[in-house]
């Protein structure tokens, strides 16, 4: 599988918001990316939040949410 499809923290298999999100909070041209999980963890909030701002990103057209 890709490094670019898991990731670089757990391994775990990643989602187009994941990937978004990673990219918002993070860095916009990042090549490797973290699980809404492990974002998280790196920013001591629950999932639910991070769940929570991506949908307000995605409403807001956001166009990194737009896969």
């Amino acid at each position: 599988m890709d490094g670019n499809n898991v990731c670089m923290k757990c391994g775990r298999e990643l989602t187009p918001t994941d990937i978004a999100l990673h990219r918002k909070l993070v860095n916009r041209g990042a090549a490797e990316f973290m699980c809404i999980s492990c974002l998280a963890e790196h920013f001591r909030v629950s999932e639910e939040a991070l769940r929570e701002k991506a949908e307000y990103f995605k409403r807001s057209g956001c166009t990194l949410f737009m896969m």
